[in-house]
């Protein structure tokens, strides 16, 4: 099985093992045992959840084993791991002293994928993903394209490419995770739309980190899509193994030079899928067409029309699918106004990368901020959105971070520090970033922090932001 061949693989009798029940294994050792594979799942967890869960798969006869996830199982012939298995783990180096391959969903999906398939335009970055691959899946459909945004979206890979429907193209987003395990992942044309510190203790460098996300340039066949305004996204193109003829497509918020697309007097232009780029351009769309119009959000929209047009989609498609495209919840949402203030919901600003493009997008601000750090630091955020700062509420387990950085960058900022984790303490926070706010400013519930410290998820905790606000609003009414 080595990593060129694709669908051709005999998998009658194969010992496959799966690593890790849920959204992706699952799945994946359905499809294996309805090709003759003799697959064993393996478990770390044994809770009620995932008893039920192998329950299922026991009944169709594939062999299930919970409470040990760590021991390779004999006569393993190949791994499918979910994608959020760590490198290090026993299992892994069992596999590698056996020399037994191991594959995630994303590669396996790739392997089963019909000699008719269609092409994937693939999107990773530490932050606006789902964003910008929701986005190209709304500007292929305006092209009149059957596709579907799919993988680590939520929409399993595998369920899209072995259902029953049809697709011209896939719009496919990657995380570091499932990059790192798909090797011969080839894509149409991929983007990296940015690289900043995450999920280091998983990949254990940032170089190991930049090296996963720079897997979903190899083999592209015609563009390579990078963020002209982050020279790491470019670095990871040069370094690329492509196809001939594929080409470097950069993206800017400001005025693009030949083979860019970016913007120019609030119009978003293409100057890279054009007869003569090296003296025209071509309108794709307004900023206004964009929601909302932030700058990271345009950099977003912007990549996803390089893809569209690196798969030859007309300028009109990608005017009408941004236009078409509604942001998820939780995102740069706007909640109401209360008195001449702004609140605006980015729970799912869970790192420092994407608090700072939150932060960049309005002034002044009351930051709410805080919740879990990941071993982030905040100086750098903090300095960077220094001047814009009204006031920050702070609440969560390593809101002490966030205070000390503002002591050291911002100390004439008023702080109000949450020392409460209880059911009423967001209503709280919202209370107090009330008080500190004056008219014409925006409150920004931007976290820089993961949420399961009080939430279960950021949706929960942007829902309570959300309920707190319009709490506010009834009493102001």
């Amino acid at each position: 099985m080595g990593s060129q061949e694709v669908s051709n693989v005999d998998w009658q009798g194969k010992h496959v093992t799966v690593a890790g029940l849920g959204v992706s294994g699952i799945p994946a050792a359905r499809a294996l045992h309805e090709r003759g594979a003799l697959v064993t799942v393996v478990n770390d967890g044994d809770d009620e959840r995932s008893r039920a869960q192998a329950a299922e798969l026991e009944a169709l006869g594939i062999t299930v084993r919970l409470g040990d996830g760590d021991t390779l199982p004999p006569s393993t012939e190949l791994v499918v791991t979910a994608p959020g298995w760590k490198p290090g783990k026993p299992l892994f180096q069992a596999a590698a002293e056996a020399d037994v391959p191991v594959w995630g969903d994303v590669e396996l999906a790739w392997r089963l994928r019909g000699p008719d398939a269609a092409p994937w335009l693939a999107v990773t970055g530490t932050n606006g993903k789902t964003t910008t691959v929701r986005m190209l899946a709304s500007i292929l459909e305006a092209a009149g394209l059957r596709t579907a945004a799919v993988g680590n979206i939520g929409v399993s890979l595998l369920d899209a490419v072995l259902g029953d429907e049809t697709y011209d193209v896939l719009a496919v987003e990657l995380s570091s995770y499932q990059l790192h395990w798909a090797p011969s992942l080839r894509a149409h044309s991929g983007a990296v739309l940015n690289l900043a510190p995450d999920h280091l203790d998983w990949h254990g460098s940032m170089a190991g980190y930049a090296a996963d996300k720079g897997r979903i340039y190899e083999g592209n066949s015609v563009a390579c899509v990078y963020n002209a305004q982050d020279g790491a996204t470019e670095d990871l193109v040069r370094e690329a193994d492509v196809e001939e003829g594929c080409r470097a497509i950069g993206f800017t918020l400001g005025t693009p030079g030949p083979s860019q697309l970016g913007v120019v007097d609030g119009i978003l232009v293409d100057r890279a899928f054009v007869a003569n780029r090296q003296k025209q351009a071509q309108e794709l769309a307004e900023v206004g067409d964009v929601d909302p119009p932030a700058p990271h959000n345009i950099a977003n929209a912007l990549a996803a029309a390089a893809l569209a047009r690196a798969f030859g989609v007309q300028p009109a498609a990608v005017r009408d699918g941004l236009r078409a495209f509604r942001p998820d919840s939780h995102r740069i949402e706007h909640v109401a106004d209360v008195a001449g203030v702004t609140y605006i919901d980015d729970s799912k600003a869970t790192n420092t990368h994407a608090a700072e493009a939150s932060l960049a997008s309005y002034e002044p601000i009351v930051w709410i901020a805080g919740g879990l750090a990941k071993g982030a630091t905040f100086d750098e955020l903090v300095t960077g959105a220094a001047k814009r700062l009204r006031g920050v509420v702070l609440m969560g387990a390593d809101r002490a971070l966030i205070r000390e950085a503002l002591a050291r960058h911002a100390p004439e900022v008023p702080v109000v520090d949450l020392d409460r984790t209880d059911t009423g303490a967001m209503s709280a926070a919202v209370l107090e970033a009330a008080r500190l706010a004056r008219p014409g400013d925006t409150v920004l519930l931007a976290p820089a922090c993961a949420s399961m410290d009080m939430f279960v998820n950021y949706n929960k905790r942007g829902e309570a932001f959300a309920d707190a606000v319009r709490g506010l609003a009834a009493q102001s009414a």
